[in-house]
């Protein structure tokens, strides 16, 4: 009988991540501290802590989860980002600690949680289509932007801003609420359909976290898909001003967003083409649409064609779309389900890198920029053509 759920719990969890990509649309629901007198370099370095607070606590999420159940894992995270969105909404000119404890620690570090406790059950529940099931979940997560963080932002334009941060605090409150009943990893003894492909299975057994970290195989996906992440996020990040900087000044938030469905559909198309086809394929494709991203990019900066720019930014954020769908399933696939909460949430600390990554390379040109980023695609393909699961 149970079996006959995990198509609802998938729902519910899959809206339970959409509400919560709300993380990445900081970038368009930031406007209110800019008009507070904070700086720019005071926003960027907000994101960076939401960031590693979101990779701190999924990582001390895994580390619990044999611990305290998954129900109150997330009950925890939907009292830390309610209480998170408030005391943002109290933040006056000045108040850069609460800033960053509020959004930065508080809605940074309950998304991490939700985000470990939802990825890991629902995988338990697909071990026939685990890539698909990370990718409609990744893809709800990375529709976010679009989908809640733009009429959030119209909304604080007509409604005060002060107001829809508490209400946006209520809501994800509830929502996370409602997820915690459904974000239950499948009984010991359910009878759940076997990996349709045998490449697909864990071949290696269930590896610890302790004997992962002391593989070279952990430490070669980690710098590949921490190299990703950053061409990713330093391309996605920028959009709109490269758009604008293209001269598509009236059409850049259009074509922003137009970056945030592509980003979306790659999650949901690798994680198919994981199903079909298995690993092996899967790293080199994954490898393939970045460098093809970031040279298309770079060559649109450099000729300069804005048409080919466009056309790199889309494919740029249909790459990243790659990366938390492969890493989830590299983590089960390499490393098995039996300690995949800890395993999973130490490879999403990848997360804290790359986010730096933006900052370090905002003082550079366009072109040289997706120069840097075409050439750690390129040594990300050289780290992939030696990744093998021992």
């Amino acid at each position: 009988m149970e079996m006959k759920t995990r198509w609802l719990r998938l729902a519910v969890t899959s809206i339970a991540l959409l509400f919560s990509g709300i993380l990445y649309a900081w970038s368009v629901i930031n406007f209110p501290f800019a008009d507070i007198n904070f700086s720019p370099a005071a926003l960027k370095l907000n994101y960076t802590i939401t960031m590693c607070a979101f990779c701190s606590f999924g990582f001390f999420s895994g580390l619990l989860s044999k611990k305290i159940a998954p129900r109150i894992r997330i009950l925890i995270a939907a009292v830390l980002t309610a209480l998170g969105f408030v005391l943002a909404s109290c933040v006056n000119a000045g108040d850069t600690l609460l800033l960053y404890a509020g959004y930065g620690i508080c809605i940074g570090g309950g998304i991490g949680i939700v985000y470990n406790v939802v990825i890991s059950a629902m995988n338990a529940w697909f071990p026939d289509r685990k890539g698909l099931c990370t990718g409609i979940m990744m893809m709800a997560f990375g529709f976010s932007t679009l989908l809640i963080g733009n009429p959030m932002a119209n909304a604080m334009t007509a409604f005060g801003w002060r107001y829809v941060y508490r209400i946006a605090g209520v809501v994800l409150f509830v929502i996370l609420l409602l997820a915690s009943f459904f974000s239950l990893p499948p009984a010991p003894g359910t009878a759940l359909p076997a990996p349709k492909r045998k490449s697909a299975a864990n071949t290696a057994g269930d590896i610890p976290a302790r004997e992962m970290l002391r593989r070279l195989s952990f430490w070669k996906l980690f710098c590949f898909f921490a190299l990703l992440a950053a061409v990713g996020s330093t391309a996605i990040s920028g959009a709109k001003g490269q758009f604008e900087e293209m001269g598509f000044t009236a059409s850049a938030a259009l074509l922003a967003g137009a970056v945030t469905v592509a980003n979306g559909l790659g999650r949901i198309v690798s994680g198919t083409f994981y199903d079909r086809f298995g690993l092996r394929k899967t790293q080199y494709l994954t490898s393939g649409v970045a460098i093809c991203a970031t040279l298309l990019t770079w060559l649109g900066y450099l000729l300069p064609v804005p048409g080919m720019c466009a056309a790199g930014l889309m494919l740029c954020g249909f790459s990243y779309g790659f990366c938390p769908t492969i890493s989830a399933a590299f983590a089960s696939g390499f490393y098995g389900m039996k300690h995949f909460p800890l395993n999973f949430s130490i490879l999403n600390l990848i997360l804290i890198p790359a986010s730096f990554v933006p900052t370090l390379l905002s003082g550079c040109t366009s072109s040289v920029t997706f120069l840097v980023l075409l050439c750690a695609s390129c040594v990300g393909l050289v780290l992939n053509l030696t990744i093998r699961r021992a």
